[in-house]
C-alpha cells in the first residue's frame, strides 16, 4: 500500500512495543510514563460529572466551540493565576485532546519539511515523533541536573537558527531535571535576544517533593519585556487529575492559536464538551489543592525509596540526581568494575528477572547514549519497588 511518505520518518515508540511483555505474569514495572490510578479522585470527579449533568446537560453532551467549552476556559486561567501567571485569560488559551495534542497542532501550524527544531537530549518521545511526522530537522541541546544547558543552547540558535525551541523546564520526561531560576531567565531573554519562539510543555510542574519549583516561563516572562509574545506554554490535566479526561490547553500568541484552532477543527471539531465540563466543575469545586497534596506526598515517597534502593543494590554502577519532583529517575550505567553499561541489554536482561523499564537511548533525537535509562516510581508501591530495584541488580 503506497503510504505517505512522510511516515518513513517516525517508527514505532519504544515504550508501547515494550508494553506487549508486561503482561507476563509477575512483572514488576517501572515503565510506565502515567500516574497512580489509585490516587485518582474517583468521588470528585463523580461529584463533577453529577453537577455537569445536572447544570448544562445540553453543553456537556451537545458539540462545542473548536477552541474550547467557555467554562473550563475561565477554569485553566483561575487555575493558572493560582500558580503565578496573572494575566492569562480564557481568550488567550484553546483547550486541547491532551497536551499531546498541542504538540501536534503545533507540528502542523509551524513545522515545514526541512525546518529545524531544537529539543532536548533527552526529551519527550512522542514530541521527536510528532515532530519529525512533520519533517522536522531535529537538533539536541544537552541537559543537566540544573536542565537545559543554555549556554550551548544560545550556539545552536545562533548556529542553527530553528523554527523554534521545545523544552521541558520541569521535571522533564525522561530527564526528571529541574530547570534552575537563573536559566529560565536567560531562555527568555534569549528569546528577546534571537526573536525566537520558545515552546514550553508543562505537564508535570505540579507534581512537586519540597518546595514548589521555579516559575514557569510562562510566570516568568512577566519579568521579561518583550517574551511574552515569543512563548508558547502547553499545560494538561492527565498527570494531576485523569489521564482519561484529555483535556489539556495551549496558550500562546493569538496568531498561533487561530492557525491551530483552525487546524483542530479538522483533526477532531473539538475536545470532547463532556470531558471539558466535567473537568470544569472539578477545578470549580475546588478538590484539586487537595488532590496535589495526597499525590505529591506519595509520589515523594516513592521516589525517594527508588533512589535509596537504587544506591543501595547497584552502588557505583549507576549514576543519577535524585528528583524532586515528577514521575521519573534518570539514570546513566557507570560500567563501574566491569559491569555492564548498556541499557538496552540490561532492560532485556532485567525482564528475564521480571522487572521493566525504559532504555534510555529513544529518548534522544540524535546521539543516543545507551548507557542510560529512565525509571518510572509513580505506579509501584513501595514494598514493590525494594523488590523490584533488587531483581534489577540480579539482571545487572
Amino acid at each position: 500500500m503506497p503510504f505517505a511518505t512522510r511516515l518513513d520518518n517516525v517508527e514505532t515508540s519504544a515504550i508501547r512495543e515494550l508494553f506487549k511483555l508486561l503482561g507476563r505474569p509477575g512483572i514488576i514495572s517501572f515503565a510506565g510514563g502515567f500516574p497512580d490510578s489509585a490516587l485518582f479522585d474517583v468521588q470528585g470527579i463523580r461529584d463533577a460529572v453529577n453537577t455537569a449533568l445536572t447544570e448544562e446537560p445540553g453543553a456537556a453532551l451537545q458539540y462545542g466551540a473548536t477552541e474550547g467549552h467557555a467554562p473550563l476556559r475561565e477554569q485553566i486561567a483561575s487555575f493558572m493565576a493560582a500558580k503565578g501567571v496573572r494575566e492569562v485569560a480564557a481568550s488567550d488559551l484553546i483547550v486541547t485532546t491532551g497536551s499531546q495534542q498541542a504538540l501536534d497542532l503545533l507540528g502542523k501550524t509551524l513545522i515545514s519539511p526541512g525546518d529545524k527544531v531544537i529539543v532536548e537530549g533527552p526529551t519527550f518521545l512522542a514530541t521527536i515523533q510528532c515532530f519529525r511526522l512533520y519533517g522536522a530537522e531535529l537538533i539536541t541541546v544537552p541537559v543537566d541536573g540544573d536542565g537545559t544547558q543554555t549556554d550551548a543552547l544560545e550556539q545552536l540558535i545562533a548556529e542553527h537558527q530553528p523554527k523554534f525551541v521545545y523544552l521541558i523546564p520541569t521535571f522533564g520526561n525522561p530527564s526528571g531535571a529541574l530547570m534552575s531560576l537563573e536559566r529560565r531567565r536567560a531562555v527568555l531573554e534569549m528569546a528577546v535576544k534571537h526573536h525566537m519562539l520558545i515552546v514550553e510543555d508543562d505537564p508535570y510542574g505540579d507534581l512537586y517533593f519540597g518546595e514548589a519549583p521555579p516559575p514557569s516561563l510562562l510566570a516568568l516572562s512577566a519579568q521579561v519585556p518583550g517574551s511574552r509574545e515569543l512563548l508558547v506554554h502547553c499545560g494538561s490535566l492527565s498527570k494531576v487529575l485523569s489521564p482519561g479526561l484529555r483535556v489539556g490547553w495551549m496558550v500562546g500568541p493569538a496568531e498561533l492559536l487561530a492557525k491551530a484552532t483552525m487546524c483542530k477543527q479538522f483533526s477532531d471539531a473539538h475536545t470532547s464538551t463532556f470531558a471539558q465540563a466535567t473537568a470544569a466543575q472539578y477545578l470549580k469545586a475546588g478538590r484539586m489543592p487537595a488532590t496535589l497534596a495526597r499525590v505529591r506526598q506519595v509520589y515523594a515517597e516513592r521516589a525517594t525509596a527508588m533512589g535509596e534502593a537504587l544506591r543501595r543494590e547497584l552502588g557505583d554502577a549507576i549514576e543519577f540526581v535524585q528528583p524532586q519532583g515528577g514521575l521519573f529517575i534518570w539514570a546513566r550505567l557507570t560500567g563501574a568494575r566491569g559491569q555492564l553499561q548498556d541499557g538496552g541489554e540490561l532492560a532485556r536482561r532485567a525482564i528475564d528477572k521480571g522487572v521493566a523499564f525504559v532504555p534510555g537511548a529513544p529518548f534522544y533525537a540524535r546521539h543516543p547514549d545507551p548507557a542510560t535509562l529512565r525509571l518510572s516510581f509513580a505506579t509501584v508501591g513501595l514494598d514493590k519497588i525494594e523488590e523490584g530495584v533488587g531483581r534489577l541488580a540480579q539482571a545487572l
